[in-house]
């Protein structure tokens, strides 16, 4: 009777969901196993025991019993119910693994109600340490979008949807080698938990850009809101209507394969125009318009753009018309030409064609593996890079993201970060655009009072900035503007502890700080609910090897080196124009040297401990240009500093402080060194006391900037007072 209720089964949810079965069933057959899977619907456990050709023992909460039908469901397969806060169902659990019996456990005990990963229980981590069991983590996906899910009525439903369920490869955790019983149940559980992070990232399919968009339209629906800009809001069938439209009318202009200039505001247009060029196998060139004419004009060279897209109204209001006159050879189109480009026919391909099959309409892309973008590096440290990211790597980084944070379509992107920043594209626009969350768009993270009255009229919950940034948004903000955030992320630049403080105690959010690199797409690490650790960047998102290589004269930490499929494709150097460089390390191809000097902890939380190019050789000792930020920050909170080096004949190098407390002395600085343990060393000989310290449009120090001015004092050319005063 058994037998046959399952085959009945079987048939019936093959046919109404469509289900299919992905990976290698021989996973399986280890001696001790132990199934993992995530849990976000009643029709788990049923599909599980019905498609996996195993006869397992499920281990369920103790909730779903309360549901009559599916008590009617468990009377067909062996299940134990056990109460997360009780430890004798993990002994039993224990010993049906050690007796050779498969067991299936959903590590975070309850159905997820908000689509992510939920609490991740220490317990099935314990059992696999303790009986050595072989874990096999098994994905489904779809079941959340039925209507045996717990998600709330924002989440998208279907009646039928196709469920997938995807068997990855078996693997152990490691004995943790602790002191103490309650950290090796930490450390196994923070391992599984883990585990279960690259389990949703690798079952996650990654196809292009505009690919992405259509699937994203087809769940959650072309009607839902989504992008909001200051002037209008935009569905996801306007943004892909959008996107053909502009994407078809500017192959006017470009070749297929060409790189195109992308000179916009943060508006729903600038993502129309990035999706249409990538829909029709343009590769947008995303520029920095907070750049100099000189830094521009080089970024064109270095990608072969002869095309740029920009908009008159945005030229005259940011006042960029004199930038634009000094490039050349290139071609300028605004959009406000492109309009009258419109033709009868246009309309008619898209009412007839476009609208009922976006994916058909787009010149079909060669793959993931080509090139999405390209941006350019910050050129905090000299000439400006461009930065190719294929569709793989962003759309990794993405889903990298959700893996480790529980974004929902119940949160709202508040984003002012320029799109032409790499945090700001990917993780400000690209992750709730993909992910069904609604985005707000604002055009200069630099209207500090405007901001936080903005969040808090649109109801944002996420926010994305950099320490620069925060710290002003906190210090204008009303005590409640942000009283409905539920993530602050800050990244680009080292987060300040003044800044840190000042939002816990003003707003009481803590904030989450993580670490990337443009060339990362950008993001490599980050703190989150989960696991997160004050004065780290978080531990690495899934799927990313690193190798931290010493470096001598350096005792702790060393050189940071990364692979994954977030990092790019290659580089365009000025020197080697419209040439792409791969990607490549002291370690091999495909590896990427950051240039930080990171130290990783047993629990895996990544340190920052500063740029190699950030080091000073003083009197033959290696001395971090951010520790001498960080002493200046002690002596003088609530103050902007920054640190440079420069060659000294007698001492191989000196420091030179720049710092907006006009009242900071050496002797200050002396006193608050030896609080801290710091050695005299790092004490700048030099201090230059500015208005404010210079910043590029992403809210990173400008140090380019400074050097130069630090060879000016240095070399005698000028003292301080004078360059100020020219300055002036």
């Amino acid at each position: 009777m058994k037998f046959l209720m399952r085959a009945i089964l079987r048939v019936v949810l093959r046919l109404l969901f469509r289900v299919r079965i992905h990976g290698d069933v021989r996973e399986l057959s280890a001696e001790k196993l132990l199934i993992v899977a995530n849990h976000e619907s009643f029709l788990d456990g049923v599909l599980l025991a019905i498609f996996l050709p195993i006869d397992p023992v499920f281990v369920i909460h103790r909730g779903v019993c309360q549901n009559p039908v599916f008590r009617l469901v468990l009377s067909q397969i062996d299940y134990l119910l056990v109460d997360p806060t009780c430890p004798m169902g993990v002994k039993t659990v224990i010993q049906l693994i050690n007796s050779g019996r498969p067991v299936v456990i959903f590590p975070e005990g309850r159905i997820t109600d908000t689509g992510c990963l939920m609490k991740v229980y220490d317990g099935p981590a314990f059992v696999a340490v303790k009986t050595r069991a072989t874990i096999v983590p098994v994905r489904l996906n779809g079941t959340s979008r039925t209507y045996f899910s717990r998600l709330s009525g924002e989440h998208p439903r279907q009646l039928f949807p196709q469920i997938t369920i995807s068997i990855l490869e078996g693997r152990q955790i490691p004995y943790p080698e602790d002191a103490t019983a309650k950290d090796r149940h930490h450390h196994a559980g923070d391992a599984m938990r883990r585990l279960m992070q690259e389990m949703l990232f690798v079952t996650q399919p990654i196809s292009t850009l505009f690919d992405a968009l259509c699937d994203c339209a087809n769940i959650f629906g072309r009607r839902r809101a989504l992008v909001e800009d200051i002037k209008a809001a935009y569905g996801y069938g306007d943004l892909i209507r959008m996107s053909l439209m502009l994407g078809r009318l500017l192959t006017r202009v470009s070749v297929e394969g060409e790189r195109v200039g992308v000179l916009m505001p943060n508006v729903a247009a600038t993502l129309g125009i990035i999706f249409g060029l990538s829909a029709f196998r343009r590769v947008p060139a995303l520029l920095n318009y907070t750049s100099g004419s000189d830094a521009l004009q080089s970024a064109c060279v270095a990608t072969g753009l002869r095309t740029i897209i920009s908009s008159r109204a945005f030229i005259a209001q940011a006042e960029l018309e004199e930038k634009l006159a000094k490039i050349q050879s290139v071609n300028i189109v605004y959009l406000e030409d492109i309009r009258a480009w419109l033709r009868i026919r246009d309309k008619i391909w898209w009412l007839g064609f476009a609208r009922w099959l976006p994916r058909k309409a787009a010149v079909q892309s060669r793959g993931a593996e080509d090139i999405a973008a390209i941006l350019f590096t910050s050129g905090s440290e000299g000439k400006p890079k461009g930065v190719a990211l294929s569709h793989r790597a962003i759309l990794s980084n993405v889903a990298q993201l959700r893996s480790a944070v529980d974004f929902s379509v119940r949160d709202k992107f508040f984003n002012a970060l320029p799109l032409f920043h790499a945090f700001g594209l990917t993780a400000g626009a690209m992750v709730p655009v993909l992910s069904g969350a609604p985005l707000f768009l604002y055009t200069s993270p630099l209207h500090y009072r405007v901001i936080p009255e903005l969040a808090y009229d649109r109801n944002c919950t996420v926010m994305l900035g950099t320490s620069t940034f925060l710290g002003n948004y906190a210090k204008h903000a009303h005590p409640y503007d942000f009283f409905r955030l539920r993530y602050v992320i800050s990244g680009a630049e080292k987060l300040s502890p003044t800044t840190r403080e000042l939002w816990f105690e003003r707003f009481g959010i803590r904030l989450m700080e993580g670490y990337g690199a443009t060339e990362t797409g950008p993001v490599l690490s980050v703190n989150t609910n989960m696991a997160y650790r004050t004065g780290s960047v978080g531990q690495f998102l899934p799927s990313i090897d690193y190798r931290v290589v010493p470096i001598p004269g350096i005792e702790i930490g060393g050189a940071l080196h990364v692979r994954g499929p977030n990092v790019m494709t290659g580089y365009f150097h000025l020197s080697n124009p419209e040439e792409l460089e791969p990607v490549s390390s002291e370690l091999g191809p495909g590896w990427y040297n950051t240039g930080d000097v990171v130290a990783v902890d047993s629990e895996g939380f990544i340190h920052i401990l500063g740029r190699v190019k950030r080091f000073a050789k003083i009197a033959g000792e290696m001395v971090s240009l951010e520790t001498v930020e960080r002493l200046a920050l002690n002596a003088s909170p609530g103050y902007v500093h920054a640190s440079t080096a420069t060659s000294d004949t007698r001492r191989g190098e000196i420091l030179v402080l720049f710092t907006t407390d006009q009242d900071l002395t050496r002797e200050r600085l002396l006193v608050c060194a030896r609080q801290l343990g710091i050695p005299e060393l790092a004490v700048p000989k030099k201090i230059v006391r500015r208005q404010e310290i210079p910043c590029l449009g992403s809210g990173k120090t400008d140090y380019v900037t400074l050097n130069n001015i630090t060879a000016s004092i240095v070399e005698g050319l000028r003292t301080p007072e004078e360059l100020a005063e020219a300055e002036a």
